[in-house]
């Protein structure tokens, strides 16, 4: 890590093979940022990954993850108000959280300038849904840009933090999963250097900055105005791409979608004109407008929502061409990530005549499912394991959003909804409502309870709803790759004021027991007493993430190998720590036999209480 950092800090011009995530701090370096923050979130996270490459003693601005999305947004909008060239990033639905504060900022006079790096995810990959944010960026009157690669999302911040100064108004670079985690071989240019002036030169006569009723239409106003800069911006940009083979047949694209296009086209001796825009908001209009008036057909590919093809296809009507526009013939088009494979098989249906549909090679044996499941030794398993035990079967659970969103899947079963970061204690208090019969329990993790999860809790306390709240503290933001949060008394830039939970419930008025979630035991009897208790009860229920931990150990050069063994003598071949307990170590031969995996093997022992025969044995140390 400490020599990405060096890399990222050479003063001089270099090339170097890079992660899209990764280009983007040196293009935050070049730029002269002076304030990043953020809240983790893939696919962004490793972003923040380069700016820890960096010593703290070297990094040109400052770096913290905020406590959730609209906070991050708050504070890199403070920086930006007080003149410094600020940036924010989150991943997709990290802008839901934001969006209060977020529609906003076009309305102010951003004097350093702001740039919005979102990780919009389609396909899903690490989200709760696949949302399109060209929406959002509409709404808000947010101009956007839209790398296709590694190289381009480089140069696409650096644009945009050049318009976002001139402008004084926020500009969005939008990565999406592939661009951010793409790795290409960047040519980056060297670091001038920049005043240093860290003085603060907010002054409320560059606003106004109170969007009350008397003045909001008169902001709006400014921001349409400056709005219709940016569309003639558009036209211009340097960023658009004009591939021209004197076809009557066109495509217009945007972002990672090229890259894949290109990937057909090379399939097919019939070469299409193509046009690449580098806005989808605001449209580069000229640009299109002369592009349907060479063509007699043109396709719109894009990932998602049709959002490019209704805005050309209401450009074409205005301008009544008469030029036939395709975009999304059938719900799937509007699905999941457009690779090369997609966008042939989406062409090969608009043009059967040049492009041949894919052939889908079939597997000659099925693949065994692979589903997510938490690590060896992940105190979430040790609780769900003991929970479920306890749990009636009328019982309501319902998830939040962390490494115990897993507990969904088998053999657990527990968490049967979800909404978002925060909501479980909402929608367990909307489920207990009118209920007299199942008793409904609610799981949180700490790093969300910090996050989005406070406001819910204070609303069950405030109105005294009825159910157990079971909060899974495991010390880390596990899920996004163990980020600090207010509860472990560190943060991105070191020690910082240890928050505790406990101390937060206290203060809430909220009664609360502790358990850790090795106890299984103990667990299973807590849950067991908070159904004789009405009102609002609290479980923590406790352990440290074995995989950070055991991380740890090893950096620091203390970690201890051991496994678990298996006595055949006393095993009975009942299964309960393959199909009820579920560890991944554990594996079952062709006669039946459990056996460890001593590759995945911690030695933490957390299995031992699940077997009935005691055939489990004590740790072994140094297996080596």
């Amino acid at each position: 890590m400490k020599k990405l950092g060096s890399v990222l800090m050479k003063p001089e011009s270099f090339s170097e093979i890079v992660m899209g995530n990764t280009a983007l701090v040196r293009a935050m370096i070049e730029s002269g940022t002076k304030v990043v923050t953020s809240y983790p979130g893939s696919p962004t996270p490793e972003i923040a990954s380069a700016i820890a490459s960096i010593s703290p003693s070297d990094r040109p601005f400052y770096f913290e993850f905020s406590t959730n999305e609209k906070v991050a947004t708050e504070v890199a909008c403070g920086a930006s108000l007080n003149g410094h060239l600020s940036s924010v990033f989150f991943k997709s639905v990290g802008l839901n959280v934001a969006l209060d504060s977020f529609v906003q900022l076009s309305l102010f006079e951003l004097i350093g300038g702001m740039v919005i790096i979102i990780g919009d995810d389609p396909g899903a990959n690490s989200s709760q849904n696949e949302q399109d944010n060209r929406h959002i960026a509409k709404m808000s009157y947010t101009p956007i840009f839209e790398p296709a690669t590694p190289q381009e999302a480089y140069e696409m911040y650096k644009e945009a933090a050049l318009l976002s100064t001139e402008l004084k108004f926020p500009v969005i670079v939008r990565m999406t999963t592939h661009v951010c985690h793409a790795k290409e071989k960047v040519k980056f240019a060297g670091i001038e250097t920049r005043n240093s002036d860290n003085s603060p030169r907010f002054d409320p006569k560059n606003g106004p900055y109170i969007p009350i009723t008397a003045l909001a239409l008169k902001l709006k106003k400014k921001t349409l105005e400056k709005l219709s800069r940016l569309k003639d911006y558009s036209d211009s940009c340097k960023f658009n791409q004009l591939i021209e083979n004197n076809s009557q047949k066109g495509i217009i694209t945007c972002g990672l979608p090229f890259e894949s296009l290109m990937d057909s086209l090379s399939e097919t001796q019939e070469k299409i004109d193509i046009l690449k825009i580098a806005m989808p908001f605001p449209l580069p209009r000229k640009t299109i407008v002369n592009f349907l008036k060479k063509h007699k057909e043109v396709k719109i590919i894009e990932e998602l929502d049709p959002i490019i093809e209704q805005e050309v296809k209401a450009i074409a009507f205005d301008e009544e061409l008469k030029i036939r526009v395709f975009g999304k013939t059938c719900n799937d088009d509007l699905i999941g990530e457009y690779t090369p494979f997609r966008v042939q098989e989406i062409l090969s249906r608009q043009w059967p005549e040049i492009f041949k549909k894919p052939e889908i090679e079939e597997i000659s044996f099925p693949a065994s499912a692979r589903p997510p499941q938490m690590c060896p030794g992940c105190g979430h398993r040790s609780a769900f394991h003991a929970i479920k035990q306890a749990l009636s079967p009328t019982a309501i659970s319902v998830a939040d959003i962390g490494c115990h969103t897993l507990g969904f899947l088998e053999p657990y079963n527990l968490g049967q909804v979800l909404l978002c970061m925060g909501a479980s204690s909402g929608l367990a208090s909307g489920l207990s409502l009118s209920n007299s019969t199942r008793k409904v329990v609610a799981f949180i993790g700490d790093s969300t309870f910090y996050h989005a999860g406070s406001a819910g809790i204070l609303n069950s306390v405030f109105n005294k709803h009825n159910f157990t709240l079971i909060i899974m503290e495991n010390g880390t933001t596990a899920m996004t790759g163990h980020q600090d949060h207010p509860g472990v008394g560190t943060n991105f830039n070191g020690e910082t004021n240890k928050i505790p939970i406990t101390e937060v419930l206290k203060g809430y008025g909220v009664p609360f027991t502790e358990v850790d979630t090795y106890n299984q035991k103990e667990l299973k009897k807590l849950v067991l007493e908070s159904y004789e208790k009405s009102g609002f009860k609290v479980i923590i229920a406790r352990h440290p993430c074995m995989l950070k931990q055991v991380r740890d150990q090893k950096h620091a050069g203390k970690y201890i190998s051991r496994q678990v063994d298996i006595d055949p003598q006393v095993c009975g071949k009942l299964h309960t720590c393959l199909k009820q307990f579920a560890c991944p170590t554990f594996t079952v031969d062709t006669k039946g036999a459990v056996t460890v995996n001593s590759d995945l093997c911690i030695g933490d022992g957390s299995c031992r209480q699940t077997c009935s025969l005691q055939a489990i044995d004590v740790p072994r140390k140094n297996k080596e």
